[in-house]
């Protein structure tokens, strides 16, 4: 369920130059980054949030899906869990499922301990989501379980959904409450974590390793905590050892992965080749900088996540100063007047720049075109119906677009020169729904329409092309939901009082 608690404080806010930070560096990474689509950025060094933006559609107070950047939540889950003696890193697996001691025979998995889940070591090679969900849905731990490991546990390292989820039910078993409820009040409420919302399977049950849907700044949040030892205005939230031992490798990761991707993992966090991070699909990052005193939270839509780092390393990381912090006014003799305003304009600069973000519209032009009377109505083409789920027809009617079977509808100011209006292509029109979504774009000729919808609570964008000559529309996904998507519907955070996303497959 979602559930919405007011924000208790806000994080301050400061200038970057007051914090040692240029804002030319910060700058020189959103250029590096303009060919990757960036949803969000907050920068905090010394605990300020000296940068911080989002781009048009998205917007700050919307919680949005953190894809496997879920995992750092769920091992921060884990640390109450064992600080509060309810769990037991060296403890069996299978002594948490006792009704399934007789179901699980294999040596090796009733050797699996609970640390073993916690830091993807369980022994397999691969990840066992997929063949759990098909041999056991009904009930995956068992699944998982029944699943001889190749290897020895403890000695290989597979991202496996499998283990964080187990690790995820171990917790709800013993704390006797679904896990987005046992963190409210020992990390949410503590850090001013606002709305949050976390899928199900089944019904009762957070996926853990995927589906939790929270704003940026409270990525943000978490990543101070954890630069901060585990403290909070100067509670201790979570014990300063596991973030310790969270955030250090347990096990060697694979050496032919990109960079960041082979430094080592912990226990539901990546070691990077600068400090530590939780990560999710498409560019959902929480980077903590132990040595720069930074925390970075990232929001996108990308499949070049390697990339959103190599640009930090490059732009960001060169941009922090030394960690005693200070300001350019600093700067000894007859300069540092010159210094002090040079930052000051570069810091005034920075600041409406990340004011005016905003993700590229789908483009348009005025076009000769009526309004039409009646609907318009377009079959997918072959191509569409492969991509899409069942979206039987488009029904473009004026100014508005529905989409069926679906019936989800968005608003869209389509530029004609029937109406005279003009200055409408390139910008966003939001619908605030069951399903929040923004679309741009209008008639790019007489007969052609092209509309991008965004899902506002996911990374996810789908462009259409329709085509009133033939009757048809085409469709592209930018980023693929990770599930298995029956409806459009699905591309949202599970409602107050609604029915659990059923989004088994959704990983990574």
């Amino acid at each position: 369920m979602l559930r919405y608690f007011r924000m208790m404080t806000s994080l301050p806010e400061s200038a970057p130059s007051r914090h040692g930070v240029d804002a030319g560096g910060i700058g020189a990474f959103l250029d590096a980054a303009d060919g990757i689509e960036l949803h969000s950025l907050m920068i905090l060094r010394h605990g300020h949030v000296i940068a911080s933006g989002w781009w048009e559609p998205y917007r700050q107070d919307r919680p949005g899906l953190l894809y496997s950047l879920s995992k750092s939540f769920t091992s921060t889950a884990a640390g109450l869990a064992i600080a509060e003696g309810l769990l037991d890193l060296d403890a069996p697996v299978i002594s948490y499922f006792p009704e399934l001691d007789g179901d699980v025979m294999d040596p090796s998995s009733r050797a699996m301990l609970v640390r073993h889940i916690a830091s993807m070591s369980s022994g397999h090679l691969a990840d066992t989501w997929p063949a759990v969900l098909a041999a056991d849905r009904d009930r995956p731990v068992r699944g998982f379980l029944r699943m001889p490991p190749e290897r020895d546990p403890g000695t290989v390292f597979a991202y496996n959904q499998s283990c964080t989820y187990t690790l995820a039910t171990i917790i709800q078993r013993v704390a006797g409450q679904p896990l987005i409820e046992y963190l409210r009040p020992r990390l949410f409420d503590p850090i001013g974590i606002g709305a949050a919302a976390w899928d199900e399977f089944p019904p009762g049950q957070a996926l853990g390793f995927s589906g939790l849907y929270v704003t940026t700044d409270a990525i943000a949040r978490l990543g101070q905590l954890y630069l901060r030892g585990g403290q909070w205005d100067g509670r201790q939230v979570i014990p300063a050892d596991w973030v310790a031992e969270a955030t250090r490798p347990h096990i060697a990761t694979q050496p032919d992965a990109t960079p960041d991707w082979r430094q080592g993992y912990g226990f539901q966090f990546w070691k990077s080749r600068h400090g530590y991070r939780g990560d999710g699909a498409y560019g959902q990052f929480c980077l903590v900088l132990p040595e720069q005193d930074a925390v970075i939270a990232i929001t996108a839509g990308t499949e070049n996540m390697q990339g959103i780092l190599d640009a930090v390393w490059a732009h960001l990381l060169p941009a922090f100063g030394p960690v005693a912090g200070g300001s350019a006014a600093d700067v000894p003799g007859d300069s540092a007047a010159q210094a002090a305003d040079a930052a000051q304009a570069a810091d005034a600069a920075l600041a409406k720049r990340l004011a005016s973000l905003r993700l590229r519209p789908a483009p348009a032009m005025p076009a000769d075109r009526p309004a039409d009377a009646s609907p318009i109505v377009l079959l997918p083409s072959a191509q569409a119906a492969a991509a899409l789920p069942p979206v039987r027809r488009i029904e473009v009617e004026n100014r508005k677009i529905t989409l069926f079977e679906d019936t989800l509808s968005v608003e869209l100011r389509l530029t004609d020169g029937a109406d005279g209006a003009d200055g409408a292509e390139g910008e966003w029109h939001v619908t605030d729904g069951p399903v929040p979504v923004a679309a741009s774009g209008g008639w790019t000729g007489p007969d052609t329409l092209s509309v991008d919808i965004v899902f506002l609570q996911t990374p996810h964008r789908l462009s259409l092309s329709c085509s009133l000559g033939d009757g048809t529309f085409g469709a592209r996904w930018h980023t693929r939901s990770l599930d298995r998507l029956s409806s459009l519907s699905r591309l949202r955070s599970p409602g107050e009082g609604g029915s659990p996303l059923p989004a088994a497959e959704r990983a990574r």
